[in-house]
């Protein structure tokens, strides 16, 4: 995937890897939890080489990606997370972005281009449509489906916090086989994440998430204004393809319930052959080429490079 570099964007100095043509247009990736960058180790190259330059960057509380005051709340809520992707093309000085993520990563990706739709040219997302404020988040599931978000309720709990610090490597785990039942990874594909987790600030960061979607916990003030706009279920007008795979053992909407949502250009695209929640690990042609197809419903022409290369020149 390419060396990481280091920026500092906003309130984060955040490790990333930025790899393709300089000059060809930037495809942000963001992956989710508990997963890392590696999620897109094979949609990267692919990316790279159609010509695009490609930003993976670790989300807060992940990887190297470590917070520029000591003392700043460790929020993991969906503002935050969003804030930080715009503050990261803010400072790799991007203007304009395809974006493309998986679980928590598609959740942001939404955000971003409902809200920042003059920075976002086109996005692609596992699972579809994830926007939700604090009150959506109120309204209870049928048993079924409460039982796919355990860890939640878990993590409400101070001895969920415990568990997660001292077992999250055995978590992670758990996950990936709860979520993508039939994804066989190998033990060498979960070490090359596991790293990930040790970041000094990921179990607050975690904790804080899920507590403050079931307002459990306090957000950043700061962050009112984007939660606010976050809660109206915004539309998305930007080019956008979203992806479910056969297998997904997470909790997911028909995608019929989210279809009102994009009003732009829009595919879904079901993914076979027992194809997972981590979607763009397990299918990386499959994501790689929605983000293609994607660029072209967006009118959006790559830089025309045949081969894979790290880019110069960029902040970091």
């Amino acid at each position: 995937m390419g060396d990481i570099r280091q920026v500092d964007a906003g309130e984060l100095n955040v490790g990333y890897v930025d790899t393709g043509p300089a000059d060809g247009p930037a495809v942000l990736l963001l992956h989710g939890w508990p997963y890392d960058i590696h999620s897109f180790e094979e949609v990267v190259p692919v990316l790279a080489g159609a010509g695009f330059r490609v930003v993976v960057p670790f989300l807060r509380g992940y990887g190297t990606t470590t917070f520029r005051d000591p003392g700043a709340v460790r929020s993991g809520q969906p503002a935050a997370l969003a804030t930080d992707a715009i503050a990261l093309l803010d400072a790799l000085g991007i203007e304009r972005a395809l974006v493309g993520g998986c679980d928590w990563g598609a959740r942001t990706t939404n955000i971003l281009a409902a809200l920042w739709p003059q920075r976002i040219t086109g996005q692609v997302t596992a699972s579809g449509y994830l926007v939700a404020g604090q009150a959506a988040n109120a309204n209870p599931l049928p048993p079924v489906d409460e039982l796919t978000w355990w860890y939640q309720f878990y993590f409400a709990t101070e001895r969920g916090r415990r568990g997660y610090e001292r077992y999250r490597d055995e978590f992670a785990r758990l996950i990936w086989r709860t979520a993508s039942p039939r994804w066989d990874f190998a033990a060498a594909t979960f070490e090359r994440s596991r790293p990930a987790f040790a970041n000094p600030d990921h179990v607050d960061i975690v904790i804080h998430n899920y507590r403050w979607r079931l307002a459990l916990a306090d957000g950043v003030p700061r962050f009112d204004e984007v939660e606010s706009r976050i809660a109206a279920r915004p539309v998305i007008a930007v080019p956008a393809i979203t992806l479910e795979g056969d297998a997904n053992g997470a909790f997911h909407l028909d995608p019929a319930a989210y279809r009102d949502r994009f009003t732009g250009p829009y595919e879904h695209r079901a993914i076979t052959g027992g194809v997972g929640h981590n979607l763009a690990q397990e299918a990386p042609r499959a994501f790689a080429d929605a983000v293609i197809d994607v660029a072209r419903m967006a009118d959006v022409p790559a830089a025309g490079a045949s081969g894979t290369g790290t880019a110069s020149g960029h902040v970091g």
